[in-house]
């Protein structure tokens, strides 16, 4: 049994949810998400909210279960709050700035590395050092800050790189002489 999948998503004020030809569409403050929905699970739209349940007791069905719920609620946050992610460069020379809808990143290679801001996203620079990514969807924010870490990620020795806000480098004694 899923602990998280028999939790109902609440719908707060302001928000709408539709379920339409297998489409869930939610509308809120900050924009409109929506997402298909799997055969397996069954959606049901009601006062308490929106409550997810397997088909069938299948082990396909059961493991889509939790995660089907998660999706639906991070819709429903996503338009309610929205979501963001925040980057911080360290090493020498490195740095990053917003130019128009391009993310220009100053990395120490031969050449800058110039990323086109996805549609839905907003993307600022308050310091050469700190990229803050802020959406409404989820899975597209932690994918863009995905592909900016990829082009330099921290080393283990200085820590030179592209590293999460928060996120711990496990560091390694360098070469004894």
């Amino acid at each position: 049994m899923s602990r998280i999948g028999k939790r109902p998503v609440a719908i707060p004020s302001g928000v709408t949810a539709n379920i339409d030809d297998r489409v869930l569409t939610v509308k809120g403050p900050k924009g409109t998400l929506s997402m298909g929905l799997t055969d397996l699970v069954e959606y049901k739209l009601d006062d308490a909210g929106i409550t997810v349940t397997p088909i069938n007791q299948t082990k396909k069905s059961r493991s889509f279960w939790g995660m089907q719920r998660t999706m639906v609620a991070n819709l429903v946050d996503g338009v309610v709050e929205g979501y963001s992610k925040t980057l911080e460069i360290s090493g020498v020379g490195y740095r990053a700035a917003v130019k128009g809808k391009v993310l220009n990143l100053q990395l120490g290679y031969s050449h800058d590395v110039n990323l086109d801001i996805p549609e839905g996203l907003e993307v600022k620079t308050p310091d050469q050092t700190t990229i803050e990514i802020s959406g409404i969807d989820k899975q597209s924010v932690g994918q863009f800050a995905a592909e900016i870490r990829q082009w330099r990620t921290p080393e283990p020795y200085k820590g030179k790189g592209i590293k999460y806000r928060g996120e711990y480098i496990f560091r390694k004694e360098g070469k004894k002489k």
